[in-house]
């Protein structure tokens, strides 16, 4: 009887787990279909100055906005699976680390990196650094990719310089910020207006 009502309790929590978007490659439809995600997207975007088709693109990279995301296993001799190449985990995919000083710095002690409120605002909290510290433009997607996968310190040095495969990464990301925004301007009014009525509520 125990072993049962664990299993039933598995199976509840398996499914209050937030499921991807069905069309990540549309931003209306993704907060059409997601229905506190743009609320949670516009209040980063107020906090910390960052366009929401920015942080929008650089999730799509990062985890495809599957929220228990973690980096492939490295296999040893080819077929066994190994030690994750790190820690990094959620929508985010932020290192447990940087997530810490996250915390530390905005004091959101109780910040999830599989939920998407929490990881949206770490996103913008991350590229309202990039802007301080690396002098990065807040509308610069291709700039700000580079500095969120290489750390700040290591952009600063321009590590990325000779990792062809990682600009046409960044190149991705931009492309991408600038087909969410195109999208978004044709629905972020009706955003607006179903948050404004759902905030009565």
């Amino acid at each position: 009887m125990r072993l049962c009502g664990v299993l039933i309790l598995l199976v509840l929590l398996s499914a209050c787990t937030t499921s991807p978007p069905r069309n990540p490659d549309n931003s209306c439809s993704i907060f059409s279909e997601k229905k506190g995600w743009y609320k949670d997207a516009a209040r980063a975007r107020d906090e910390w100055n960052s366009p929401i088709p920015v942080m929008l693109a650089i999730m799509h990279q990062e985890s495809r906005f599957a929220a228990k995301a973690k980096p492939p296993r490295r296999k040893i001799l080819g077929f066994i699976p190994g030690p994750r190449p790190s820690d990094s985990y959620g929508y985010s995919q932020a290192l447990g680390s940087t997530w810490k000083a996250y915390q530390r710095s905005t004091g959101r002690y109780r910040a999830d990196r599989d939920d998407f409120g929490d990881a949206i605002h770490f996103i913008g909290w991350y590229n309202d650094q990039s802007v301080k510290r690396s002098g990065i433009a807040g509308s610069d997607a291709y700039g700000l990719y580079l500095a969120y996968h290489e750390g700040h310190g290591g952009y600063n040095r321009g590590s990325y310089r000779n990792k062809a495969w990682l600009l046409g990464v960044a190149n991705k990301v931009n492309s991408r910020a600038g087909l969410y925004q195109a999208q978004l301007a044709r629905c972020e009014d009706s955003l607006k207006r179903r948050k404004r009525f759902f905030g009565l509520f």
